[in-house]
């Protein structure tokens, strides 16, 4: 799904490396988090991993979206300056190697013998 997406401000913070961007949308229902998360990607023509969706408030009874975004010039900065629940809320529930290899490892338990 695309997401129409119109820049309102882009400010660009040197300190810490990043752009910080103002957006509006208007579509029928609010967005996912990822739609808008890789409209920017491609939008400002960087990877997926360097955005970071911070907010996303639609008005009641209306179409419009408005949300704020940060846009990195490297990931390893992105995951030192956002905080965990935000970089959780980016990622949604996305499949870690470590957790396919837990799920994997875990011993499949036989079902229990049904008690008289």
């Amino acid at each position: 799904m695309t997401v129409k997406l119109e820049l309102k401000s882009t400010r660009i913070n040197k300190v810490v490396g990043r752009k910080e961007l103002s957006f509006r949308i208007v579509e029928a229902s609010t967005p996912s988090r990822a739609d808008v998360r890789r409209e920017i990607s491609v939008l400002m023509r960087t990877d997926l991993e360097n955005v970071y969706v911070r907010e996303l408030n639609t008005q009641s009874g209306t179409r419009q979206t408005t949300g704020r975004a940060h846009v990195y010039d490297d990931a390893k900065v992105a995951l030192l300056s956002e905080p965990k629940y935000i970089i959780t809320r980016n990622k949604g529930k996305e499949v870690t190697p470590k957790a396919e290899e837990k799920s994997a490892a875990a011993p499949v338990s036989a079902p229990e013998e049904e008690k008289k």
